[in-house]
């Protein structure tokens, strides 16, 4: 992991990546809103798949309280594309942090170099793109998407 992961209230700005579906997520567009990076280390594992295959059953829950939830990992967007339709997803955008390779996660200070991927983390960025609230999960933990939720309240 990066020696300076990003705290809370740190200004962070504003990110560009692409979806499984193909077509650029830009932070910009959701201007007024907060937005959950829910980082996963690797698709196509068991515990990835739980974490994002949860955060699309509550996405409308997120939604709810003025939160675009995204799920993040190092995958390319080909591969996230084939994940995203054999998990079923339906409505959760999965980015890629392909190339350069690691880039936001190095850039919030959750990059595992050992690995080659993000840390499991989950951080919310708020209206003005600073840290609102993150939390580093162990590697094989499904986050508790109700805790983000509760956080929100």
């Amino acid at each position: 992991m990066s020696n300076e992961i990003i705290k809370t209230g740190e200004s962070f700005g504003e990110f560009e990546l692409k979806a499984h579906d193909g077509k650029l997520f830009s932070s910009k567009e959701h201007k007024g809103k907060k937005i959950l990076l829910s980082f996963h280390p690797l698709a196509w594992t068991s515990v990835c798949r739980d974490q994002m295959v949860q955060l699309d059953e509550r996405y409308d829950d997120f939604l709810s309280k003025g939160v675009i939830p995204v799920g993040v990992s190092v995958d390319p967007v080909p591969s996230k594309g084939a994940w995203a339709e054999s998990i079923g997803i339906k409505q959760l955008k999965l980015l890629s942090d392909f190339w350069p390779h690691g880039e936001l996660a190095e850039k919030l200070g959750i990059f595992n170099e050992e690995g080659g991927f993000s840390n499991r983390v989950n951080l919310i960025l708020d209206e003005d793109r600073k840290v609102f609230w993150s939390k580093i999960y162990p590697i094989k933990q499904v986050p508790d998407f109700q805790e983000v939720l509760d956080i929100l309240k």
